[in-house]
């Protein structure tokens, strides 16, 4: 599986979206994020990996622009038809080009067209205000309910 809805990086390198596999497994478990984003995320996106091999609830993605593996986004859905984005890690060396706000776009297309899909929610932690700007950027709302301590923000389309 690929998905590709023409979003690209700011250099113009198209970014999609990859099923993870033998051949780009290894990149994505590799990504990591600056030091200073790991109180958000994993040290490393292998823990996203071993995430939705052991449990039933997300599926994760490898990100790429252009042929290069850049990071790791992961979706899931829930019992009310709700899809949720999550888990979404850019390797340090890739980030502030674009590529997460066109990885989440390109999922976020994807997943809204999905049948039976009734919303795309994610989460974010409410200290994380460089998420909550990315994520209001692409048209995600705080639905006032909170997760895990986490801010609910819903794909307003």
């Amino acid at each position: 599986m690929i998905l590709t809805y023409g979003h690209t990086d700011k250099a113009g390198r198209p970014v999609t979206l990859h099923e993870v596999d033998a051949d780009n497994w290894r990149a994505v478990a590799d990504c990591a994020p600056r030091d200073d984003q790991r109180d958000w995320v994993p040290a490393l996106a292998a823990r996203y990996l071993v995430l939705t091999a052991r449990e039933d609830t997300w599926n994760s993605l490898a990100v790429l622009a252009g042929d290069e593996v850049t990071g790791h986004i992961m979706w899931g859905r829930d019992e009310d038809g709700s899809h949720w984005v999550g888990g979404m890690l850019i390797d340090a060396a890739h980030q502030s080009r674009g590529i997460g706000a066109a990885a989440v776009r390109t999922l976020t297309t994807w997943l809204s067209a999905r049948p039976g899909s009734t919303a795309v929610r994610l989460s974010y932690a409410p200290s994380n205000e460089s998420a909550a700007r990315l994520y209001a950027s692409l048209g995600f709302r705080p639905t006032g309910v909170e997760e895990d301590g986490e801010v609910v923000a819903e794909w307003a389309g």
